[in-house]
């Protein structure tokens, strides 16, 4: 568990190679949490911008998810499902997140 956690705080850090983007796409409205674990436009159709982070964003997660998954006797989709659980606890007042139906909710 302990194992889990740290590779959870590095998923959290190394996002932040990615904050400006990221956080500007995010402060804007246009992508959120997915309930997948993995980052999707909210606002469609989205910008090639927008595609091109998210894509960039959820290759980098895909590899955590793989790398954590490996190290913890854990599925990649178990990984992917508890990053999503502590990604909405830390999604910021104003953006966006998936609801276990799908459903784009504004915290």
């Amino acid at each position: 568990m302990k194992r889990l956690l740290t590779a959870f705080i590095l998923i959290f850090a190394m996002q932040a190679a990615w904050a400006i983007d990221l956080q500007t796409a995010k402060n804007e409205g246009l992508v959120g949490e997915a309930n997948t674990g993995y980052l999707a436009a909210v606002q469609q159709p989205a910008s090639a911008e927008v595609q091109a982070l998210i894509r960039d964003v959820n290759a980098r997660r895909r590899q955590q998810f793989e790398r954590t998954a490996s190290n913890t006797g854990a599925t990649v989709n178990q990984v992917a499902f508890r990053f999503y659980e502590l990604a909405v606890q830390r999604t910021s007042s104003g953006h966006y997140y998936q609801d276990a139906r799908g459903r784009w909710v504004r915290k």
